[in-house]
């Protein structure tokens, strides 16, 4: 199982990893706490295969995430294949009691929001709204979590779309997707300020930008209104993932070095550590006790990457790291 995505939650540790990287393995997992990894939140919803109804069961999930409630959320992206298609009834939010396993809801993105050539990628929370990006169609999806209603909005916007002159770069070599094609990776990671008054964005290369919630929770602002209140945030560098504390403080993975840094409120940009170990560290979570969970991905190592020859080392890893 290659995993990309940790979430702690009701006292347990869950791990997911998307269906394209090839692994078998749950598309959401429970690790006991004598190292088993259990399907959760039970063998079914990790049971589709194409042709099987998709709306009760994961198709390729791409991040958890727990709200501010405790509710652990399965982002799913509802494609099989790497930049492919979503299938009926695949993509999907899916909200789950962490400690018994109960789905509360399903929330379907339909056609009209995750379309053709999207890939939903990770969810923040701010009071009734979850904001998602879509690193396939550059789009940021605004879901009112009462009634169930997405929107997308800063569709195809400049701060949206990744930048041709920002490559990946891992091993010292650029991440291709295709011969002599650079891998573009639009709208990826996205935080939520501690006061909930912005949202900080950006494509997988960066850089960042940021715009106020109040905009985006109105569906009476305009696209060009909206897009006229994107404002620069930070030139941060190609990385895996994110995650912001309480007190503003940005966490995230640099590709390019296999480092995990912390960007400060002021701004300043500090090296915590780096580690040949951590090759393409995902999305983190940071616990309550200070340590700061790593999954890691190693996905530029996948075959689609080299002509169809695998580079990753197993076993995958998860790393937690004391901050303190």
């Amino acid at each position: 199982m290659d995993w990309n995505a940790v979430a702690l939650a009701g006292g347990h540790v869950f791990v997911a990893g998307p269906r394209w990287t090839g692994f078998s393995g749950p598309a959401v997992a429970l690790l006991t706490k004598n190292g088993k990894i259990e399907p959760f939140p039970d063998a079914d919803w990790s049971g589709w295969k194409p042709r099987r109804d998709a709306t009760h069961r994961f198709v390729s999930v791409n991040a958890l995430h727990v709200a501010p409630d405790g509710t652990l959320w399965v982002v799913d992206t509802g494609t099989p294949s790497f930049g492919g298609v979503p299938v009926s009834g695949g993509a999907k939010l899916v909200r789950i009691d962490p400690a018994t396993g109960h789905v509360l809801r399903i929330y379907p993105l339909g056609p009209e929001i995750a379309q053709a050539g999207s890939y939903i990628d990770d969810i923040r929370f701010n009071g009734m709204h979850a904001y998602l990006t879509d690193a396939g169609k550059a789009a940021l999806i605004v879901l009112d979590i009462k009634t169930g209603q997405a929107r997308r909005v800063l569709d195809n916007d400049a701060s949206t779309r990744a930048r041709t002159d920002r490559p990946i770069v891992m091993d010292g070599h650029v991440v291709e997707n295709g011969l002599h094609r650079p891998l573009l990776v639009n709208v990826d990671p996205l935080e939520v300020s501690p006061d909930g008054k912005w949202l900080y964005f950006g494509p997988l290369e960066g850089p960042w930008s940021q715009v106020p919630t109040a905009f985006l929770d109105d569906p009476n602002v305009s696209s060009t209104d909206l897009s006229a209140a994107v404002q620069p945030w930070a030139d941060l560098p190609p990385l895996g993932g994110s995650v912001m504390d309480a007190a503003g403080n940005l966490y995230f993975t640099n590709l390019k070095d296999n480092g995990v840094y912390r960007r400060d409120v002021s701004g300043k940009i500090t090296k915590l550590i780096s580690d040949s170990r951590l090759h393409w560290a995902d999305a983190p979570c940071l616990a309550l006790n200070g340590r700061l969970w790593l999954p890691v991905a190693q996905l530029d190592r996948l075959p689609m990457f080299h002509q169809g020859h695998s580079r990753s080392h197993q076993p995958f890893l998860l790393v937690s790291i004391d901050l303190r």
